[in-house]
């Protein structure tokens, strides 16, 4: 059983290392060729043109993150038309200027590859659940650089309040894999440089409010890409048309903010705000306006690096306030509204750590501990499970977003 395990961890840890560094590459030269042409914005909706295309080529329409969450919930099959269509869909979003990330399709795409793996070897029905986890992990570790922390999201995002124990050591393992073929074919981890102040109690409270705002800020991010989805697919049906009104609502909003800065990834914006301690007062709202209309309208990528970016301006904008270093608090922001949006305090402490070193660990732990309890019941991913109350040790078992429960009904 174990050799087993450790095969497959190898091999789907190879597969998404090589995949992941093509696809990072591929984000990285689209992101490059946009910034160094900005004409290239206006190609927005003839790139969103294509993407239904693809989709529609691939039988893949209506597909997505929360289709690979539904395998391990409940064995669904996974086209493997989905893995070119998310690589080449988010490719062409970042090349034209949308506003999205890329961890929804490592998701897509690591997830793809573990199922497919795992059918290819005749596996059963609970150990196809396992593979299909396992690639998610592998490939979220390729793009980020982050073994643990991919290792620890995908055994618990999929179902909040438990743990796929099972499923820990083959993700685990295909993550270090695909993180060390990422490292061999030169992709360098995400990492930032951050200095942490001293344990002191008066900094826990601030980092405490600020972890309160975090949460509060992913309520908004959350309702804000899943009210734009709904608001588009009611009132604009047809696919087609609806992709080309939010490529022409990006291209609008750009000429209107003067800037760049919101469209695409935004990575250079993160590191400003966590390593500079620069951010503009309202870019968060900007990002989360831009994603909520690229994503809305069909656009493809994922809400995670966007998720960072958020968190990362907010805190840089709201820390100063409550007497917390600007780049210090940038961080928080980044960890802690991730945090809140994903619904997995854990993995996004492993995360802090990874991105930032282990020096600020304990105000790390504590903001995402609060920003978790603060944002509710929302989330990222309508198919994720939430088994218990974050307030209460009660079983409640319910889909993210189905239900809002407040601190003060559990006082």
């Amino acid at each position: 059983m174990l050799a087993k395990w450790v095969s497959l961890s190898l091999l789907i840890g190879v597969i998404s290392g090589v995949l992941g560094t093509i696809f990072h590459v591929g984000v990285e030269t689209a992101t490059q060729l946009r910034t160094a042409n900005p004409w290239m914005l206006w190609l927005l909706p003839l790139a969103g043109l294509l993407i239904v295309a693809i989709y529609r080529i691939t039988r893949t329409e209506g597909q997505g993150t929360n289709d690979i969450f539904n395998q391990v919930h409940q064995g669904d099959r996974i086209s493997l038309f989905l893995l070119p269509a998310i690589f080449f869909s988010t490719i062409l979003t970042h090349l034209c200027g949308g506003s999205a990330g890329r961890e929804g399709a490592a998701l897509q795409m690591g997830g793809t590859i573990g199922f497919h793996t795992g059918r290819l070897f005749h596996l059963d029905d609970r150990d196809l659940r396992t593979v299909t986890m396992t690639g998610m992990a592998a490939f979220f570790s390729a793009l980020f650089g982050t073994p643990v922390a991919a290792a620890l999201f995908a055994v618990m995002v999929v179902s909040v309040g438990q743990i796929y124990h099972a499923n820990y050591l083959p993700s685990l393992g295909a993550s270090i894999v695909s993180y060390g073929v990422s490292l061999i074919l030169g992709v360098a981890p995400t990492r930032f440089s951050v200095i942490s102040p001293a344990l002191d109690a008066w900094m826990l409270l601030r980092v405490s409010i600020l972890g309160m705002g975090c949460g509060l800020i992913s309520i908004l991010f959350c309702t804000a890409v899943h009210g734009a989805e709904h608001g588009f697919k009611k009132f604009v049906p047809n696919p087609w048309i609806r992709i080309l009104v939010g490529g022409f609502a990006i291209i609008l909003l750009t000429i209107i903010c003067h800037t760049t800065r919101y469209n695409g990834a935004g990575m250079d914006v993160i590191s400003a705000a966590v390593e500079q301690g620069q951010a503009l007062p309202f870019d968060f709202l900007w990002k989360i306006l831009f994603t909520a209309i690229t994503l809305g309208a069909g656009f493809k990528g994922g809400e995670v690096v966007p998720s960072f970016f958020i968190g990362a301006v907010f805190g840089c904008a709201i820390g100063p306030l409550l007497g917390i270093p600007a780049g210090f608090a940038a961080a928080i922001g980044l960890v802690t509204v991730f945090c809140g949006a994903a619904n997995c305090p854990i993995a996004a402490t492993a995360l802090a750590v990874e991105l930032f070193g282990a020096d600020g660990l304990v105000y790390f732990a504590l903001a995402c501990a609060v920003g978790n309890l603060f944002s509710g019941y929302q989330g990222l991913y309508s198919s994720q499970t939430i088994l218990y109350s974050k307030w209460k040790a009660r079983y409640i078992h319910i889909q993210a977003n189905e239900h809002v429960e407040t601190p003060s009904s559990q006082l």
